[in-house]
């Protein structure tokens, strides 16, 4: 199977290629993070993303799978972030869920964590 616009929006997060990440987004892209902090717009979630990932040591991600459903409009990813704390990694078990336009692109994503 190619690569498909999540794995390819995936990609650029962790290689911090903004270019190709807000390639993958729509204009008015909704971002819902595990915390209830919400970024609308590709401006506004790409300056997010642009400043905290160089800020975060040691940073990986592992994605365990990504599956697309309802005739690709939706798609769910299994995945882990690590992050060095105090000298130690974190890791933090995650689920994804995107919402795709017709054409393709990323225009919602909701991100759930694992907590102990």
């Amino acid at each position: 199977m190619s690569e498909g616009t999540v794995e390819r929006y995936l990609r650029a997060v962790a290689e911090q290629d903004w270019t190709t990440f807000a390639a993958t987004i729509t204009d008015d892209v909704v971002r819902i993070g595990p915390f209830g902090d919400v970024y609308t717009g590709r401006d506004d979630y790409v300056q997010f993303l642009s400043t905290l990932m160089p800020n975060l040591p040691g940073y990986a991600m592992d994605v365990a799978r990504v599956s697309y459903l309802d005739d690709g409009s939706r798609a769910m990813v299994e995945l882990s972030e690590t992050v060095e704390l105090d000298g130690s990694p974190l890791v933090t078990p995650e689920a994804l869920l995107f919402d795709l336009t017709p054409e393709g692109l990323v225009e919602r994503v909701e991100i759930f964590t694992r907590r102990a």
